[in-house]
């Protein structure tokens, strides 16, 4: 029950990740249209797009976590054989939960900070920091829990086969 919930949770992050990738699209195009026509574009259109790419960017992250989506080279772990590569693939993974881990914990903290002092973003609206700083500990507290996968589960992070695959 508790894995299906979280499961809905990291693919409903990554559904509105992409809705953002595609409100980026339009706001872009609309700024563009607008400026053709000798228009201004609204200023929360510019900053909405803005605030999307951060959004987009953390709450898609530790779906691609999971889905092994993330760059990462195979060049080493492709002449290594099974073992070492096994163990150099979880090394790897511990390190990821670890940068991870520690990026939540200053995320917290820098939340936190926003609260105390009211900060607020005042570009086009006023629009309380918290609200965007959020994004970091929950995303980067997902990706340590999506890395630890790999680092205590049967999965490993990385194929061992070197080249692009898809």
């Amino acid at each position: 029950m508790l894995t299906r919930i979280y499961q809905t949770l990291l693919y409903g992050m990554a559904t509105v990740s992409g809705l953002m990738l595609i409100w980026i699209m339009v706001s872009v195009i609309a700024s563009v249209v607008m400026r053709n026509l000798g228009l201004q574009p609204f200023a929360w259109l510019f900053t909405s797009a803005e605030y999307g790419l951060l959004y987009m960017t953390m709450l898609g992250a530790p779906w691609l976590v999971r889905e092994k989506g993330h760059v990462h080279i195979e060049l080493l772990t492709a002449a290594l054989p099974n073992g070492p590569r096994r163990m150099l693939s979880r090394a790897v993974a511990a390190a990821c939960v670890l940068v991870c881990a520690i990026l939540t914990w200053k995320g917290v903290e820098l939340v936190m900070t926003n609260i105390a002092r009211g900060d607020f973003d005042t570009r086009a609206y006023y629009y309380p920091r918290w609200l965007l700083t959020i994004a970091f500990p929950f995303s980067f507290g997902l990706m340590a829990v999506e890395f630890s996968r790999f680092v205590f589960g049967q999965d490993l992070m990385h194929s061992g086969e070197a080249g692009i695959h898809e």
